[in-house]
C-alpha cells in the first residue's frame, strides 16, 4: 500500500472508533435522565396546585388532537410528564387537568 493511502486508512479507523465511543458515551448518559413517557403518580399534581418548574421543562409538548385530548384554552397546553397528561397554565403552572397514564392506556 501507498504511503496515503495507509493513512487514510488509519484516519478512517480513528474516525470510525471515536464516533462509536461518542455512541456509548451519549447512550450511558440517556440513562441519568428520566423517562417522561414511564409512569409516575404524582400526588401533588391536581386541579388547581402548581406544577413544579422542573417538571413543567422535562414536560414533553404534546398534540392534544393527536392524543384524543379536549383542546386546551388560550394560555394552556398538554404536557406529557412521567406518563402522565398534564393540561397546565403557560405563564403560572396552574394545573387545570390531569390524566394519569393507567386511565390514558399507557
Amino acid at each position: 500500500m501507498k504511503p496515503v493511502q495507509i493513512t487514510s486508512l488509519f484516519l478512517a479507523i480513528a474516525l470510525a472508533t471515536a464516533n462509536m465511543s461518542a455512541f456509548a458515551d451519549d447512550h450511558d448518559h440517556d440513562h441519568d435522565h428520566h423517562d417522561n413517557h414511564a409512569y409516575v403518580r404524582h400526588e401533588d399534581w391536581k386541579k388547581g396546585t402548581h406544577m413544579h418548574k422542573e417538571d413543567w421543562s422535562r414536560g414533553e409538548h404534546i398534540d392534544w388532537h393527536e392524543h384524543h385530548l379536549r383542546q386546551p384554552p388560550r394560555g394552556y397546553e398538554w404536557r406529557e410528564v412521567d406518563g402522565n397528561y398534564v393540561l397546565a397554565a403557560v405563564a403560572t403552572g396552574v394545573i387545570a387537568s390531569v390524566i394519569a397514564a393507567s386511565v390514558a392506556g399507557h
